[in-house]
């Protein structure tokens, strides 16, 4: 397996691996399918302005998975000096190629960049299936809360 850094012609193949995870965590197939659209154009913009990092991992049959980086920029608070947080979002790994360490290296990757950049904050929203990787790589719950204004 190789991995590679994601150019803005990978826009449509992060946005399907989006569009998966969300399925594979149980969002219903409407509310994705919705979301779709407007995710690549953001996927597309963002990789195109370095708003977004990617990373994909390569095997012979092609992609079989990615990771993505964002960066929030927020005052430094008790957990980092730091004004830049960074955001795992979009880790995605095919069915057939899951247990195999790829999403680890995956997530080492874009930690590196965190590290590579003096990011020591970084955050995530974890799937059930996801939580006991990021949870190995030291990763802990939080107390976020959501509100969703209409």
């Amino acid at each position: 397996m190789q991995i590679r850094t994601a150019t803005a012609s990978d826009a449509e193949t992060i946005s399907g691996h989006r569009d998966r995870m969300f399925l594979d965590m149980g969002i219903d197939p409407a509310v994705v399918t919705a979301a779709s659209d407007p995710a690549l154009r953001w996927i597309r913009a963002a990789l195109a302005d370095g708003r977004y990092l990617g990373w994909l991992a390569i095997e012979d049959s092609g992609v079989v998975g990615g990771v993505g980086l964002t960066f929030l920029d927020l005052p430094p608070n008790m957990h980092t000096v730091n004004d830049q947080r960074g955001y795992l979002l979009n880790m995605f790994v095919e069915p057939a190629f899951r247990g195999q360490g790829i999403a680890r290296a995956l997530v080492d990757r874009a930690l590196a960049e965190c590290r590579a950049r003096g990011i020591d904050a970084v955050t995530l929203h974890a799937s059930d299936a996801g939580r006991p990787l990021y949870e190995s790589l030291g990763f802990t719950p939080t107390n976020e809360m959501r509100l969703r204004q209409s």
